[in-house]
């Protein structure tokens, strides 16, 4: 596998996996209730690691990556499901960004 994907390289890798399965993707209230849960799941590792709450000695090593990962991939899960592609959805919304909010931060 390489190192670098484009978000529709990764949407496809992603599809490859489903597609294998006679059940295909969740409906759009099921990955929307695992994306929930994902970012549950990242929020404890964050506190884990930033906050005050450590990991107890018995519980299963994870690691922010692997929950951002999970993410990652429901966000692809759901975006193919919708048939909606992501790189252009992202280059749309940083446009968004880089006209209503130019003078928002103070630039470096």
């Amino acid at each position: 596998m390489k190192n670098h994907l484009t978000i529709n390289e990764m949407q496809k890798i992603v599809d490859e996996y489903i597609s294998q399965f006679k059940e295909g993707y969740f409906s759009p209230l099921a990955l929307m209730a695992r994306l929930t849960e994902e970012t549950g799941e990242l929020a404890r590792e964050v506190n884990h690691y930033y906050g005050e709450k450590p990991k107890r000695k018995d519980e299963p090593h994870n690691t922010i990556d692997m929950e951002l990962a999970d993410c990652l991939f429901i966000l692809a899960c759901f975006a193919n499901s919708l048939d909606i592609d992501l790189e252009k959805a992202f280059f749309d919304m940083m446009e968004k960004f880089n006209t209503r909010d130019i003078d928002r931060w103070t630039k470096k």
